[in-house]
């Protein structure tokens, strides 16, 4: 998993409330086995029309979204089934981070593991964001996990919290894999120990 330490991007803002899994990634494309490749599939009954063409009024396929690294939105992001494939959705189209009020847990969860960072911000702070790209105009944010701060470099500025074993582990690029790994050696001599005896 990539190291997230900091990261300067464009955001996205996507004014909605109770986006599910389903939405983020639509059941249809739940037949892959790789964790990548998701990325086109994301939004997608919003991105796409039903002639397959792009939906110019969906949020993401405006000219200003276009590689945005920052997602924001509103109350309850991530609802509805438990899917892993959401977050994978996310990172795969090129999201890094998420900020919203607030989240579903399962999905919070998943994003953690999958390298993805979700925020939750006061909705008022949230209001305050949306108020910067009001206009259509693209703009950037800076996430710094290590200062755990979201900022605009015209000096405003938030702080956030993020639960000291995600941070670690966000910081230093580990999933649970690279977690159980990084005890590799005690693993190996346990196990010869119970070959032996």
């Amino acid at each position: 998993m990539e190291p997230f330490v900091r990261l300067t991007g464009k955001v996205a803002l996507m004014d909605r409330v109770n986006v599910d899994t389903d939405q983020i990634i639509p059941k249809q494309f739940l037949k892959r086995i790789e964790r990548t490749g998701f990325g086109q599939y994301l939004f997608y009954d919003w991105r796409f029309r039903e002639d397959g063409g792009a939906n110019e009024a969906f949020e993401l396929n405006q000219p200003h979204n276009q590689g945005a690294a920052i997602l924001v939105a509103q109350h309850n992001f991530g609802c509805g089934s438990s899917r892993e494939h959401a977050a994978w959705a996310l990172g795969d189209y090129g999201f890094r981070v998420v900020l919203a009020p607030s989240f579903a847990d399962i999905f919070f969860n998943n994003c953690f593991k999958n390298g993805l960072l979700p925020i939750r911000l006061p909705e008022s702070t949230i209001d305050q964001i949306f108020a910067k790209g009001t206009g259509g105009s693209a703009f950037e944010l800076t996430v710094d996990l290590e200062a755990q701060t979201v900022s605009d470099g015209a000096g405003w500025q938030v702080s956030f919290e993020v639960d000291p074993r995600r941070r670690y582990n966000l910081l230093n690029g580990l999933d649970d894999i690279a977690i159980t790994l990084q005890y590799e050696a005690d693993i190996t001599a346990y196990e010869g120990r119970r070959r032996t005896g």
